[in-house]
């Protein structure tokens, strides 16, 4: 996914209200900018930190800019939750996710389950359904090698429905398959933030154990594009009682 303009390079002042960040412009400017992340951003929202922010193309826009990434150590990290979507379908698109490769039609927000719509549905004649979800992943505690990216950074009830909507998928005969992707390429592994939320790490232990299938990729990212990269190891949470799986590469 190529950024339809150049970015503007700014530094952070404050986020906040969720979906607002004023940010200082090279020439002393302070803009407020739209932060399309709903999450915590816990990791990767200090003040100070050099950020890159996308032109509105639309003049009658209220906000002017949109903040896309930010500078953590020596990387950069996408913090727009509006993306990821796009990074898989492009990524399934050139077989960089070999999990999902070989579906002859991809159809994107399709309702199923109980109210819901699902990111992605693969389908091809002779072979189940595939359900799609996509998690964006941004948080990363922890500056040694080992620090895995984590999800979630805050409470999510809207992603442990999925999870029950995906399982019920599969229940039905289709496959069913999560997707974190984690946009940033400093890490080597991936794991569930349990201590954050209990509940989403319990209700994906359970997903899985119904067959649900979980992948995390990590992104190469730029100020001019970001693409899906390679696939991070990932060790599922155990609920409590249960044996521990292990998946990734």
């Amino acid at each position: 996914m190529e950024f339809p303009d150049p970015l503007v390079r700014g530094t952070l002042v404050r986020r906040y209200k969720r979906f607002l960040a004023d940010v200082e412009l090279a020439g002393g400017e302070v803009v407020t900018a739209h932060c399309a992340n709903p999450g915590s951003m816990l990791s990767v929202n200090a003040p100070g930190s050099e950020v890159w922010l996308s032109p509105a193309r639309n003049p009658e826009r209220k906000l002017r800019y949109t903040w896309e990434l930010v500078r953590v150590g020596d990387g950069l990290v996408g913090i727009n939750t509006a993306h990821p979507n796009r990074l898989v379908e492009e990524a399934i698109g050139a077989g960089a996710i070999a999990e999902l490769g070989g579906y002859a039609t991809l159809r994107r927000e399709v309702k199923y389950g109980q109210n819901s719509r699902v990111d992605l549905l693969l389908e091809d004649d002779g072979r189940p359904d595939c359900y799609v979800e996509v998690k964006n992943v941004t948080m990363r505690r922890g500056a040694d090698d080992a620090a895995p990216a984590e999800f979630p950074d805050s409470v999510t009830a809207r992603g442990t429905k999925h999870l029950a909507e995906l399982s019920r998928m599969v229940a039905e005969g289709h496959r069913a398959v999560m997707v974190y992707l984690a946009q940033r390429e400093d890490s080597r592994r991936f794991a569930i933030a349990a201590d954050i939320d209990p509940v989403y790490a319990e209700a994906l232990d359970d997903a899985l154990a119904a067959g649900v299938e979980a992948v995390c990729y990590a992104c190469r990212l730029s100020t001019t594009a970001i693409e899906v990269a390679a696939p991070l190891a990932f060790e599922p949470p155990a609920a409590p009682g249960s044996a521990r799986r292990s998946t990734g590469t």
